[in-house]
C-alpha cells in the first residue's frame, strides 16, 4: 500500500527533463547555475585534508551552532540557547519533514497556504495528517478570514512561507499582527515558518518569526544555507524552536539523519566569518532588475518580486492556453523552461501565470529574455 498514492514525478523534474530534451534554457528549477564564492571553495580545499570527516554531534557542529546563534541575534535580536533551541538539518526540507512528522498525527489537520511549496502536503500525508489548503488573496497576501475559518479543534499546525515561493511576496508588519491575534485565540495550534529565502529580500526587509516574541514560544523556524549561500547541493539547513518543541524534534531527527554532512558544516562555519549576507541580497536584486528590464517591452506582465529568486509573470496577453500547456509550448516552441503556478495549488488554480528563476548567469538571463521578447 502506498502512503502517497497520488504522487507522481514532480513538475520540476518534468520541466527540467523536457528542457534538456529540447535544449531549452532552464529557468524552471530553483537553483543557481553560476559558480559559488571562490572563498568558499578555498575553505573547502583547505579543510578537505583536515580531520573533519567523522560524525559531528547529532545537533550539529558546535562552532556552526554558535555562529548561527550570533547571526540570529544580529539580524533578529533573538538570543537562542544553542544547547536546546537549535538543530542542523539535511537541508530545510528535511527539517520541515521532521517537524511535521514530530507534531502531526493521525487525522490532525495542517493548514497550508496556497500556492505552496510542494513538499508540505506529502509530509503531512506521510504523518497520517490531513492537509487543509487555504488560498491566498489574488495579490498573494494572506487571507486571514479564510485562515481563521479553517482552524478547528483538530488543527495542529499552520505552515507559512516567507519570503514566498513561488510568488516572491514578503509578509508585512500588519499581517504578522493579524496572525498573532488569531493564534492567541487558539493556543493548541503550532506554527511552522519556512524562511529559506530570508536573506534574499529587496524593497521590503524580511520580517522573521524570530523577531516576533508573541509567536516564538510556539513556532518552528526553518532556514537554509543552501539557498542563502547558493550551495543548494550541500543540503545544509537548520531549525530554531523553543526547548519543549525542539526536544521532540530531536527525537525524530536522530533516527532519520543523526548527523548532517560533516565537511559542509565545517566549511560553512568558517565561511560565516567572512560572508556578507547583504551583498548576496544585492547580487540577487541586480539579477532581478536585469531580468525585469530585459522583459519590460515583452508581452509578459511581471508581478512584484519582493524576495526569493523567482519572478512570476502573466502571459494573458499571449495565449489562452492553460499554464501547463503553455509551459510545455514555451519549451518546445520558444526554448525557455518555466514552472506553471497552478501546480502549487491543491485545486490547480490556473491564473495563466508562470514562475521564472533568475538565479542564473547574466548570459543565461539575456539569452532567455531574447527568446521571451519574441513571443
Amino acid at each position: 500500500m502506498s502512503k502517497l498514492p497520488n504522487t507522481t514525478t514532480s513538475i520540476f523534474s518534468v520541466m527540467s527533463q523536457l528542457a534538456n530534451k529540447h535544449k531549452a534554457i532552464n529557468l524552471s528549477q530553483g537553483f543557481p547555475n553560476f559558480p559559488v564564492d571562490e572563498r568558499l571553495l578555498q575553505i573547502s580545499k583547505k579543510l578537505l585534508t583536515k580531520n573533519v570527516h567523522q560524525y559531528t554531534p547529532m545537533v550539529g557542529l558546535p562552532s556552526l551552532l554558535e555562529k548561527i546563534a550570533l547571526l540570529t541575534e544580529k539580524n533578529y535580536q533573538r538570543k537562542i540557547n544553542i544547547a536546546s533551541e537549535l538543530l542542523i538539518t539535511t537541508g530545510a526540507t528535511q527539517g520541515i519533514y521532521t517537524t511535521i512528522n514530530t507534531f502531526v498525527g493521525y487525522e490532525d489537520e495542517v493548514l497550508i497556504l496556497d500556492p505552496s511549496y510542494d513538499s508540505y502536503e506529502p509530509s503531512v500525508l506521510v504523518a497520517g495528517g490531513n492537509p487543509i489548503r487555504v488560498s491566498l488573496n489574488d495579490d498573494y497576501s494572506p487571507n486571514f478570514n479564510r485562515i481563521e475559518s479553517a482552524i478547528t479543534s483538530k488543527t495542529k499546525l499552520i505552515i507559512i512561507n516567507n519570503p514566498h515561493n513561488p510568488t516572491g511576496r514578503i509578509w508585512k508588519e500588519n499581517e504578522f499582527e493579524a496572525l498573532e491575534i488569531i493564534l492567541e485565540k487558539y493556543p493548541h495550534v503550532l506554527l511552522l515558518s519556512d524562511e529559506v529565502y530570508e536573506y534574499i529580500s529587496f524593497a521590503h526587509s524580511h520580517i522573521s518569526i524570530n523577531a516576533r516574541p508573541k509567536l516564538t514560544n510556539r513556532a518552528i523556524i526553518a532556514s537554509s544555507f543552501g539557498k542563502s549561500l547558493h550551495v543548494t547541493g550541500w543540503k545544509v539547513g537548520y531549525l530554531i524552536a523553543p526547548d519543549n518543541l525542539m526536544k521532540e524534534i530531536k527525537k525524530i531527527h536522530q533516527f532519520l539523519v543523526f548527523s548532517v554532512n560533516s565537511i559542509s558544516q565545517h566549511v560553512i562555519s568558517e565561511y560565516l566569518d567572512i560572508v556578507d549576507f547583504s551583498e548576496i541580497a544585492k547580487m540577487y536584486a541586480r539579477k532581478r532588475t536585469l531580468f525585469q528590464e530585459l522583459l519590460k517591452n515583452s508581452r509578459f506582465e511581471l508581478l512584484p518580486s519582493e524576495g526569493t529568486y523567482f519572478q512570476v509573470a502573466s502571459y494573458k496577453e499571449i495565449s489562452t492556453k492553460n499554464d501547463l500547456e503553455f509551459s510545455k509550448e514555451l519549451i518546445t516552441k520558444y526554448g525557455v523552461a518555466a514552472i506553471p503556478i497552478s501546480v502549487f495549488y491543491k485545486n490547480k488554480t490556473d491564473k495563466q501565470m508562470l514562475r521564472f528563476c533568475f538565479a542564473k548567469t547574466d548570459e543565461t538571463l539575456i539569452a532567455a529574455a531574447d527568446r521571451l521578447k519574441n513571443i
